[in-house]
């Protein structure tokens, strides 16, 4: 029988060694990890990663993340999900490729590959001017908590809404291009924690007509260059800042953790919408908002 004593033991010195400091609190191999298991099980449900991993670090006393080691380990749901898409993402730029030298539009892939590109261009525009107007979003009114479950419940509503009205009757086949700006649009409100990138896209494509599975999936392809752009611009400030700032074993834990977490939740949540609907997470992001107000209020968790 292993000593698991001395495994713990051994864990505990691994997890006192190695810290973050760019993210404005130190971050261990331990925490790193549980914050990649959050990243990676919060992404693509449409429930708000941005807000689990600051408000559950806060609940257990970590502190808060930050932007920056929340932003670098979501490279590890990219990750992810280009290993989960990856034959369609090939089949999108060979196919899109053909359909440009062949000056056939309509072309599925075509479609598809344009919607991408111009539903990215949004939230790329608000996210500069909100580094160039806001240097210090990381401590902005806008990530406080009683924000966080404001942008919950509200997004619970609309999700409902949207799972209430839309027909549902359009496919992957039948995506343009204009559904890729009107979500990407969307999009844009996950730059505010609680909104969830993935669940302001869901609920944009339902609104639109579009198959739970489908907009899912579509919402899965758009954040690619979004979150790969975000992800990278803070791993390059990282590196410019000097390693004295940000140790890079717990990065890398939390990109391994968020990376394999991630793929679960995509293959899980793609098969869950072929035949449920998503109720399940309106549910829970009514709760989730009214949880962190009643803490807030009760004095269990400050407003930050």
């Amino acid at each position: 029988m292993p000593d698991f004593s001395l495994i713990l033991g051994t864990a505990n010195v691994l997890a006192q060694t190695a810290s973050s400091g760019s993210t404005g609190v130190e971050i261990n191999l331990l925490e790193a990890f549980f914050l990649g298991l959050i990243q990676g099980l919060t992404e693509f449900l449409p429930i708000s990663s941005t807000a689990h991993l600051k408000v559950i670090p806060v609940m257990l006393g970590w502190g808060d993340p930050g932007i920056e080691f929340t932003a670098i380990i979501q490279l590890g749901s990219i990750a992810a999900v280009v290993w989960f898409f990856w034959q369609d993402l090939i089949q999108v730029f060979t196919g899109s490729w053909k359909a440009i030298r062949q000056k056939d539009y309509d072309s599925v892939d075509f479609r598809l590959a344009l919607g991408i590109a111009l539903g990215t261009i949004p939230i790329v525009f608000f996210g500069l001017l909100i580094k160039i107007f806001i240097p210090d979003y990381d401590h902005s009114p806008l990530r406080s908590m009683v924000m966080i479950a404001i942008a919950s419940i509200v997004m619970a509503f609309l999700l409902g809404l949207a799972e209430k009205i839309g027909t549902r009757k359009r496919d992957f086949e039948h995506l343009t291009p204009q559904d890729g700006i009107l979500m990407g649009l969307a999009q844009t409100l996950a730059l505010i924690p609680g909104v969830s990138r993935s669940g302001s896209t869901i609920t944009a494509g339902l609104f639109m007509g579009l198959e739970r599975a489908t907009a899912a999936r579509f919402s899965f392809l758009l954040g690619i260059p979004a979150i790969t752009l975000a992800g990278t611009v803070e791993l390059r400030m990282v590196f410019v800042e000097g390693i004295r700032n940000a140790e890079i074993l717990p990065i890398i834990v939390g990109l391994i953790s968020a990376t394999i977490f991630s793929y679960l939740s995509i293959a899980w949540l793609i098969r869950y919408l072929q035949s449920q609907s998503t109720w399940i997470f309106v549910w829970y992001r009514l709760a989730f908002g009214v949880a962190i107000l009643a803490a807030v209020w009760g004095g269990a968790l400050k407003n930050i």
